[in-house]
C-alpha cells in the first residue's frame, strides 16, 4: 500500500461531499473530486490503490496495463469479475472513474517544518469496459499512467500487506484500514504507545458524529483485524488504543 494512504484514507461510505479530509496527528490527507463522478469511497478503491502500488512496485514503471493482471488479483481477493448493474464490473469501473479523477494533498506540518505534497493518482488512463467475447467479463487493452508524484510514492517506502489478509478483509473498508495502519505502525514502534479514541476518529472515522459510535464500531472492525494479524499487540480501552511494540505483519525487504 503507498505510504500516504497508510496513514490516513478514503471516505468508507457513499458521500456527496466533493472533498474529505483525514487527519493523523501532524499528517493530513485531503481528496478532493475534480469531475462528476464524485470521491472514491468503500473497500474497492482501497483494493485499487493495493494493486496500482503493487504493480508501480513489481514493474518499476508508471505505465500499467490493466486486463489479465487486473482480473488476476480480483480473482485472488474472491472478487470473480461479473458484469450486470450489481456486477464486481459495474462497481469497479464506478470507483476507478472516481479514483482517477480525484485530486491527493497530503501534508506534514508541525512546530519546525511543512512539507506537502498534491497528486494524481493516474496522469491518463484509457478504459476498455466491453468484453472481447461474450463470457468474457475482465478489462482488455485497458492501460493507464500514472502520475510522477504518485508512483514516487508508491515505488519509495511502500507499506507491505498479505493478500490473504486483504480477501479476508475485503468487504469491511475500515477493517482494511486498520490492518494497513497497524502492520505499517508495527514496522517502527519501539515502545509502548497510548492512542486516545478521539485522535482515531479523526484518522478513521471523522464521518461519525459521536464518539462513542465510533469506538463500538472501531473495536469491532479491530476484533476482524487480529483475526488476520494475530501478532499485532493492540488493546481497546475505556479512553484509547494501547498499541505494544510487535511484529509487523509483512516485514519490509
Amino acid at each position: 500500500m503507498a505510504h500516504a494512504l497508510a496513514q490516513a484514507t478514503m471516505p468508507h461510505k457513499r458521500t456527496d461531499e466533493l472533498q474529505f479530509t483525514r487527519t493523523n496527528g501532524a499528517f493530513q490527507l485531503t481528496i478532493t473530486a475534480l469531475a462528476r463522478h464524485g470521491l472514491p469511497y468503500g473497500a474497492m478503491p482501497r483494493l485499487l490503490v493495493a494493486w496500482l502500488t503493487t504493480e508501480a512496485v513489481r514493474t518499476r514503471s508508471r505505465d500499467l496495463v490493466l486486463g489479465d493482471s487486473l482480473s488476476e488479483f480480483m480473482r485472488g481477493l474472491d472478487l470473480v469479475p461479473t458484469g450486470g448493474r450489481w456486477g464486481s464490473i459495474t462497481r469497479l469501473r464506478d470507483q476507478m472513474q472516481r479514483l482517477f479523477s480525484a485530486a491527493v494533498t497530503a501534508t506534514y506540518v508541525d512546530a519546525n517544518r511543512e512539507m506537502g505534497t498534491n497528486y494524481l493518482m493516474a496522469e491518463k488512463y484509457n478504459l476498455w469496459w466491453q468484453p472481447r467475447e461474450p463470457d468474457q467479463v475482465a478489462l482488455w487493452e485497458s492501460t493507464l499512467t500514472l502520475s510522477g508524484a504518485f508512483f514516487e510514492e508508491a515505488i519509495r517506502s511502500p507499506v507491505p500487506v498479505d493478500m490473504r489478509a486483504l480477501r479476508v478483509l475485503r468487504r469491511a473498508p475500515m477493517a482494511l484500514d486498520i490492518y494497513v495502519w497497524l502492520t505499517y505502525r508495527m514496522s517502527y514502534l519501539r515502545r509502548r504507545t497510548v492512542i486516545p479514541w478521539e485522535a482515531l476518529r479523526l484518522q478513521f472515522g471523522a464521518e461519525y458524529d459521536r464518539l462513542v459510535d465510533f469506538r463500538v464500531n472501531f473495536k469491532k472492525q479491530l476484533k476482524m483485524v487480529l483475526l488476520v494479524y494475530p501478532d499485532a499487540k493492540a488493546i481497546p480501552t475505556d479512553s484509547s488504543l494501547e498499541l505494544r511494540p510487535s511484529r509487523p505483519h509483512i516485514r519490509r525487504k
